[in-house]
């Protein structure tokens, strides 16, 4: 996998709006005043990415009592979001990024490698964003189902 040149922290984190699998609006300034965990996976409904999501879902009553969203992004449409969402009772939201605009503008958009095949698709990347607006925390590399409890023991810590 290349590197990604992926955002500082104390970096603004870029602007999006868009909606959730639920066609609800949804944009990064809803959530002023309170920490988001914007974490990015490649696809809906694959292992890794169910691991992930549903540790996330286990975690989310945590993630709660400290005031932080949890916000899921893939570049999948609302109809397949939907789906997973209801299939693995995901109860926070997952954001559609069809146009490639939110996952272009957090740079985790870049080459892959999987069986020697590259291709271009989204990385497993993921951001903390402090309740002013700045990246905290990046997570270049994650392990699907331990990274919610990872987040919140560095929160903690």
């Amino acid at each position: 996998m290349a590197k990604l040149d992926l955002l500082e922290v104390g970096a603004k984190a870029p602007s999006f709006e868009t909606i959730d699998q639920d066609g609800n609006p949804v944009k990064l300034d809803d959530f002023k005043g309170k920490k988001v965990v914007l974490y990015f996976y490649p696809k809906d409904d694959t292992p890794g990415c169910t691991k992930e999501a549903c540790a996330f879902r286990d975690n989310l009553p945590k993630f709660d009592k400290l005031n932080i969203e949890v916000l899921g992004v893939s570049v999948d449409n609302q109809k397949k979001h939907k789906k997973f969402a209801d299939k693995y009772e995901l109860s926070f939201k997952l954001l559609v990024d069809e146009e490639k605009i939110i996952v272009q503008k957090y740079k985790v958009w870049g080459l892959k490698k999987m069986m020697g095949r590259e291709y271009m698709g989204t990385n497993r990347v993921t951001y903390i964003i402090d309740e002013n607006g700045k990246i905290m925390k990046v997570y270049p590399k994650v392990k699907p189902e331990k990274h919610a409890e990872e987040i919140l023991q560095d929160i903690n810590a």
